[in-house]
């Protein structure tokens, strides 16, 4: 069995506008440096970055990237 490794990088697009969003959720989007829609930003694979991500998962797409 060939075990896979998780990405080093991950690529997050924010999708949808924060407008009628409660203002925790927009400064998560904020504090990960997302700011307009379709702003993209390339962040560690962290559990810190990930926990983010899972408080605004109805706002962003998340792609693994690896490190070339």
């Amino acid at each position: 069995m060939a075990v896979t490794t998780p990405p080093s990088t991950l690529k997050i697009t924010l999708f949808r506008s924060l407008i009628g969003y409660p203002e925790p959720q927009r400064v998560v989007a904020r504090s990960l440096g997302l700011r307009k829609p379709n702003d993209t930003v390339v962040r560690p694979n962290t559990p810190e970055i990930r926990g983010m991500v899972r408080k605004i998962p109805h706002l962003v797409r998340v792609e693994g990237l690896e490190k070339s």
